[in-house]
């Protein structure tokens, strides 16, 4: 009785299988075996994982959920989310907890943003919506009590004096104050604005084209730490790229996007990753950032098939933990994906 012992290492198997079916095949009867082989040539490393214990109750979305943002400084989750006689805000720990939920002077929610010091904690809101409230970036604290209003409420125009929005789609605001602002998801306006901690216009690109620092559905914008305002020009299938200071255009990639344009630009807390969400596709993209002063083309890393018809639109990031939690409209909830490995290991320097 011969026995045998085969090392197995990737498609040398398959060749010695062949060899050894072939040899025995002709001195004895035939082998009653069928195997069916399917070979990769292209692996991808998973870098983050769904964590399917977030929120702990997911029956708290009753509607739409179109944006969300983390303020990592105070571990919460805020979610806007779009219906009838629901509450438009809901509120969530880190590790997914409800702690509360807020309805005020909030109509139909486009993107949200937290910025939180040590001195202050606030969410800021842009409403897309057609009643007394839309067409406005609003801020408001923690629970919800508004603070202060951008644009002229239930009123779209393309006015800068007094400011006015059409269909306001994002905002980012830094920690000196400063607030960027992509101004158009369908409406009038095509344009990014840079204002000041009160409110004063500093820059603006506001044109309708496929031209350098021209937009269509300007519909993402976050900062990096280089310095450079990162745009998701959804209608021209690009992410174009801008000096924060004076407004200079440096770039765009486009190499990335022939199948559909970004909705959301995120980077990961140490700046190395710029995290881009396809709606259509249902799918996140997380790329290479580029060093200082080369835009180049983009390059993708890694990334994120979500299932059919989740369509996510806005995303956000921790700056702790470097989770990413997902707003999918189609799904009509926020999914959680933390990184596969710890962040300290994953993300280090």
């Amino acid at each position: 009785m011969t026995r045998f012992w085969v090392c197995v290492a990737g498609a040398g198997f398959f060749l010695a299988f062949l060899v050894f079916h072939s040899r025995f095949c002709a001195s004895r009867l035939p082998l009653p075996l069928h195997f069916a082989f399917k070979i990769s040539w292209r692996t991808e490393e998973a870098l983050y994982r769904l964590d399917v214990d977030w929120p702990k109750y997911s029956e708290y979305f009753t509607g739409a959920t179109f944006c969300v943002a983390v303020d990592s400084l105070n571990g919460l989750v805020y979610v806007a989310q779009r219906g009838d006689n629901i509450p438009k805000v809901l509120v969530f720990t880190e590790d997914g907890y409800f702690l509360r939920a807020w309805n005020y002077t909030v109509d139909t929610p486009h993107g949200i943003f937290a910025a939180s010091t040590p001195h202050e904690q606030s969410v800021w809101i842009t409403d897309v919506g057609s009643g007394l409230y839309g067409h406005t970036i609003k801020k408001y604290n923690s629970f919800g009590d508004l603070v202060q209003v951008l644009g002229t409420p239930g009123k779209k125009g393309t006015g800068l004096n007094p400011l006015q929005f059409d269909n306001p789609a994002e905002l980012y605001v830094e920690d000196t104050g400063d607030i960027y602002i992509v101004d158009g998801d369908g409406g009038l306006n095509n344009r990014l604005i840079k204002l000041s901690q009160d409110f004063m216009i500093l820059w603006l690109h506001g044109e309708n084209g496929t031209g350098p620092a021209k937009f269509n559905v300007p519909h993402s914008v976050t900062v990096d730490s280089d310095g450079r305002v990162w745009v998701a020009d959804r209608g021209n299938k690009r992410i174009q790229v801008f000096d924060k200071d004076t407004g200079e255009w440096l770039g765009a990639w486009n190499n990335c996007f022939s199948e559909e344009g970004p909705s959301a630009v995120r980077f990961t807390p140490d700046g190395k990753h710029l995290i881009v969400a396809q709606l259509n596709l249902s799918r996140l993209l997380l790329m290479a950032a580029p060093p200082v002063g080369s835009i180049g083309d983009c390059s993708v890393i890694s990334t994120i098939q979500l299932a059919d018809q989740v369509s996510p639109h806005l995303l956000d990031v921790s700056g702790k933990t470097g989770a990413i939690y997902v707003a999918e409209i189609g799904a009509k909830q926020v999914q959680k994906y933390i990184p596969v490995k710890s962040y300290s290991s994953s993300f280090g320097s």
